[in-house]
């Protein structure tokens, strides 16, 4: 895909809302690091009150993973992940804009010797990781030690997209577009580490239904195993997260799974899920929940989980 370049139709008045907005957060980004996060919460606190839609998705599939958790644990967890989604916000501008000499501070790392390990294949590396809210900036924390290529999603106003992109790129190499299988391909048969997130619920097309914690039918993409037989590269699995006390953040990197792809993709789906899942519980309030992660079900015509 073509990098986005900045163009004069950006100072257009369409623009002028776009402009302001990226203006305060940049103003804001360099606020101390522990201010930001405390507005970030408050700024989740606010989502939470009135994003009625959203609170409601991320509350059932709280109520759908954990069906065991008491009302007052999901309601404390709920209000916890909004506040780490307004802490995103912030966190994005700080992965986009934050020089070199601030961000080295508050990058950790775990398991870094299992990519060089990966790497002595002589092939790509395809590292499956997770929508957790840091994610945005502690993609720009790996790219501090392993400049990696992933796939994302383009915005649709074009200046976001030039912002995005670039924030995004910065200390990694490049982006391809979520629909571009065959450019992920290519990176990997390049012998690229290359980000794959195939956490969340992308319809029916290359799907299998496998267990992700309680429920047993989740439309789980079989996306990993392609790439990865296609590529014939090893695969880790990466998780992002926030420490606690501002202290920056932290990239694990798992040993290689082994016997990736097995040639069962029903198999692999559900062991994938079961490996998420473990990370996933290391920071849960930190997860992306507000996704209708169980939108598409089995039976066509059965009711939303969401209703």
């Amino acid at each position: 895909m073509d990098i986005p370049k900045f163009s004069l139709k950006f100072f257009l008045p369409k623009y002028w809302l776009t402009w302001i907005g990226i203006s305060v957060l940049y103003t804001i980004s360099w606020l101390p690091y522990k201010f930001q996060l405390l507005l970030g919460r408050l700024v989740g606190r606010l989502m939470y009150a009135l994003a009625k839609r959203r609170r409601h998705i991320a509350r059932r599939n709280l109520e759908i993973c954990f069906p065991n958790m008491q009302d007052h644990e999901i309601q404390s967890l709920l209000k916890k992940n909004f506040e780490a989604a307004g802490i995103a916000l912030f966190e994005s501008s700080m992965g986009w804009w934050w020089p070199k000499w601030r961000l080295a501070k508050f990058c950790h790392y775990q398991g870094l010797e299992h990519i060089e390990e990966a790497q002595k294949a002589g092939k790509g590396v395809l590292m499956v990781t997770f929508h957790n809210m840091c994610l945005e900036i502690c993609c720009r924390v790996f790219g501090q030690k392993h400049p990696a290529v992933a796939f994302y999603r383009q915005h649709n106003n074009p200046l976001m997209e030039y912002f995005q992109y670039h924030g995004r790129a910065r200390d990694n190499k490049y982006l391809i577009g979520a629909k571009n299988v065959k450019g992920l391909l290519n990176a990997l048969n390049d012998n690229e580490l290359c980000f794959y997130f195939p956490d969340q619920d992308y319809g029916r097309r290359r799907s299998v239904f496998v267990p992700f914690f309680a429920e047993e039918n989740t439309c789980t993409t079989t996306g990993t195993t392609l790439f990865a037989g296609e590529a014939g590269c090893p695969v880790v699995l990466v998780t992002p997260q926030r420490l606690d006390d501002g202290k920056g953040y932290l990239i694990t990197v798992s040993p290689i799974i082994e016997n990736y792809p097995s040639g069962d993709d029903t198999a692999d789906a559900a062991r994938l899920n079961k490996l998420i899942e473990t990370e996933i519980l290391k920071a849960p309030e930190q997860y992306m929940w507000l996704h209708r992660r169980f939108k598409t079900r089995p039976d066509r015509k059965a009711k939303s989980l969401y209703d």
